[in-house]
């Protein structure tokens, strides 16, 4: 009788226990509402402000936002190329696309974020027509950067390009006319150039908006030249081919095209950023 009682006292508890079980896999609690983890890859500035300012918006979408800082443009694509990141948040399209060119990346756009413009920044002159003959012009050492800066100077009628090139990938062999015999210096990494033009090197330096704002400088402000709206250099979101139809990489290029991130970028920094939808 006491080993019936027992048995039936089991049974009770085993069929309450699958009950509770069943009732939390119906309710979601154990399973469902898991949240994903998602590893990005970013720069300080504003990349991984943004990010910040997008982490309890994924939040409530179940997925948890882990940010990687890099201060500079090679390693984010290793991590991502080995799999250390999901995704990564840094470079512009055309550098983007020179990476998988020049290294067999398997990485694809998507989405675009924002644009930064580039500028050009003196020590010495107060406006880009003030630069005299002879000057020198200090570049990133990312050829994926020259064509940029070389348009920038082109449009404010300070050189003349090759007609018909392509001009996100063109360098200084592309010059045609440099009525003020401008010199060019390549020499050093983009990371650099904020010490650069504080140091007074060169007459002027083309530094990108997001190490000029880290650095402290604002490129609508401290710039004598910068490039507009319509600057095709859109910053991205990049991941490994496949993974931009996963549903947290989804979530993350809808979070950051939401109307409260582009105020966020608007706001945060007075158009020295601008959002994108690209």
């Amino acid at each position: 009788m006491k080993k019936f009682l027992g048995f039936a006292l089991i049974l009770v508890l085993s069929i309450a226990l699958a009950a509770c079980g069943s009732e939390k896999d119906k309710s979601g609690s154990d399973t469902d509402k898991e949240s994903k983890k998602l590893v990005v890859g970013a720069s300080n500035v504003p990349h991984a402000e943004i990010l910040e300012k997008a982490k309890p918006i994924l939040k409530e979408k179940g997925i948890d936002l882990e940010i990687e800082t890099f201060q500079d443009y090679v390693l984010p694509n290793k991590a991502l190329n080995d799999k250390e990141l999901d995704a990564n948040y840094f470079q512009h399209l055309p550098f983007l696309e020179s990476a998988i060119k020049e290294n067999g990346y398997d990485f694809v756009n998507a989405g675009g974020i924002h644009i930064e413009p580039i500028g050009l920044y003196s020590q010495k002159y107060k406006s880009i027509d003030k630069l005299p003959d002879g000057a020198t012009i200090i570049l990133s050492s990312s050829v994926a950067d020259h064509g940029r800066a070389l348009s920038l100077l082109e449009r404010n009628g300070l050189i003349k390009l090759k007609e018909g090139i392509d001009k996100t990938t063109a360098t200084t062999k592309d010059i045609i006319e440099n009525k003020k015999n401008f010199k060019f210096d390549a020499e050093y990494e983009a990371a650099l150039l904020p010490k650069i033009y504080e140091s007074g090197e060169g007459d002027a330096v083309l530094i990108n908006s997001n190490y000029a704002i880290d650095a402290g400088l604002n490129p609508l402000k401290d710039s004598i030249a910068i490039e507009d709206s319509e600057s095709p250099y859109v910053n991205v979101i990049a991941v490994n081919k496949g993974d931009e139809n996963k549903e947290e990489i989804k979530a993350l290029v809808e979070v950051l095209h939401s109307k409260e991130i582009k105020d966020f970028i608007l706001e945060e920094y007075k158009g020295a950023v601008v959002p994108a939808d690209k």
